[in-house]
């Protein structure tokens, strides 16, 4: 009994550890999992360069975004930062 009150703090650091960085980053984590599932085309998004653009073609890991008129470029789904609405 006694050795369980000496890991009693430890326990409750860990405890704490957890709730406070460890499951707060697997939320966030799987948020950015669904976000680059849903991507479709004609999604406006911005990469994580800063380029805004719309999606004009996604072939599995491999997008193409229209940064201007005639300017298209080729990334990869993990360099999209965030998706900011759809252009119909």
């Amino acid at each position: 009994m006694e050795a369980l009150a000496a890991y009693g703090p430890l326990i409750l650091i860990f405890v704490l550890f957890w709730f406070i960085l460890i499951r707060p980053q697997q939320i966030q984590q799987r948020k950015r999992r669904e976000m680059l599932a849903s991507l479709k085309k004609n999604d406006k998004v911005i990469t994580i360069g800063g380029i805004h653009g719309t999606i004009t073609d996604i072939k599995d890991d491999d997008i193409t975004l229209r940064v201007a008129d005639k300017v298209e470029i080729k990334i990869t789904r993990s360099g999209i930062g965030q998706v900011k609405g759809r252009k119909d």
